[in-house]
């Protein structure tokens, strides 16, 4: 089985379902999770532009991937699953590439197959119902072909980017052309899962079901992970130059894990871990256990040092991939401390979700669809080094407050 991330993202979204499969008895060596290396879509498709990617640059990887995973395991097929960018390849690859005869099952969880508009602005951008490569993906009178089994995996309306208005592109009244069926394939299996939102239809408990049993042809015996007694963490770290998400390996970034206090995000003995990463951004491995809270320091260059604060990993992952933040704004520094509370795996919404950040409900996250995934909080210099919880539901982190005149970020990430 091959995962494939959306835009922007990396592997380390699929490390829930990665273990959910792991806990139901898949092998861990007939899984994958593909990291494309410029993960963010072109302004226009048919223009290259630096650190980012084309439609053929994602079809190409996955091809790649699909080949390298049957010939490491010896399979005959693959099934492969993508959350909304990463479902485009899919169909690419299988529908227009030739690859049927190579993938049994294909799933895609909010991708807006359709588009995310449908309008003349931007008219080439793969995400616009006009571009040509939407055109090409859309022009039959099916979507799918025979021999590959197609799901579809969709919010009932609570997804950002299946909206009738154009707000969330800066065109507040402007009609899209889009609404919530965008995502459905003609000739698939297309499912509805309530008010999951676009990242949770392929990283939420529930969606694991149906990819699960869709895949298996049978329900999971569970949903919850099973913890090992030692879990190893590695992964790599990439880099955001100039602002802009990339997968790339980052060299000579120095990581070092804690483990900490679960209330109170203090580190606790001396560092489990420390290396400076080569040429391939690996930063690891570590041993662990199951029920530590950790810290992982983040010093690369051209960025700010960043100190994530992590739940307990209850299993092995080589997907544990460590982006630093950003380059600090000017509104940033004009704080004592910056930190982030972000959810990778879905987005905040209000009223659905009880979200807690140093006491308070953040009014950062707006009402109606789930659109947020980051929320900043910025205090003064008077705090530095006092404890911060944030909670999602029934996910708490606490962190620590680093001085961002020393150039550091704080970042509290939630798991779920």
């Amino acid at each position: 089985m091959l995962l494939i991330h959306g835009n922007g993202d990396h592997a380390a979204l699929w490390m829930t379902t990665l273990w959910r499969f792991e806990s139901n008895g898949w092998p861990r060596g007939c899984l994958a999770a593909l990291n494309l290396p410029d993960p963010l879509a072109r302004d226009d498709d048919a223009i290259p532009q630096p650190r980012r990617s084309g439609t053929e640059d994602f079809r190409r990887a996955v091809e790649e991937a699909v080949v390298a995973l049957r010939q490491r395991t010896g399979a005959a097929r693959v099934a492969l699953v993508g959350n909304s960018r990463g479902g485009y390849p899919i169909r690419d690859f299988v529908v227009h590439g030739g690859g049927a005869p190579q993938v049994s099952h294909a799933v895609l969880c909010g991708t807006p197959n359709r588009g995310v508009y449908d309008w003349e602005w931007n008219r080439n951008r793969e995400f616009n119902g006009r571009s040509d490569f939407l055109r090409r993906l859309n022009g039959g009178e099916t979507d799918v072909v025979p021999g590959t089994a197609f799901l579809t995996l969709r919010s009932d309306g609570n997804d950002v980017y299946t909206q009738s208005d154009g707000a969330a592109y800066g065109r507040p009244g402007t009609p899209t052309g889009i609404d919530a069926t965008g995502p459905a394939l003609r000739g698939a299996t297309n499912l509805v899962l309530g008010q999951l939102d676009h990242r949770e239809v392929a990283y939420h408990p529930r969606a694991f079901r149906e990819i699960y049993r869709f895949i298996a042809g049978r329900e999971p015996e569970r949903l919850a992970i099973v913890p090992e007694a030692r879990p190893v963490l590695d992964g790599i770290v990439s880099g955001t130059p100039e602002g802009v998400q990339t997968n790339r390996p980052l060299p000579g970034a120095t990581v070092t894990v804690w483990r900490t206090d679960p209330e109170s995000g203090a580190r606790t003995g001396e560092a489990l871990h420390c290396r400076t990463t080569s040429e391939d951004g690996r930063w690891g491995p570590v041993a662990v256990a199951p029920d530590w809270t950790l810290e992982f320091e983040v010093a690369a260059p051209g960025h700010p040092v960043t100190h994530f604060y992590r739940s307990p990993f209850p299993r092995s992952s080589e997907v544990v991939h460590l982006r630093p933040a950003r380059p600090i704004s000017a509104e940033d520094r004009a704080a004592g401390a910056v930190l982030l509370f972000t959810r990778p795996r879905g987005y905040f919404a209000r009223p659905r979700d009880a979200i807690i950040l140093d006491g308070r409900e953040p009014e950062q996250v707006p009402l109606g669809p789930a659109r947020v995934a980051t929320v900043t909080l910025r205090r003064p210099v008077a705090e530095l080094g006092r404890t911060v919880v944030a909670q999602f539901n029934e996910e708490r982190v606490a962190a620590r407050l680093w001085p961002v005149a020393e150039d550091r970020v704080t970042v509290a990430e939630l798991t779920s």
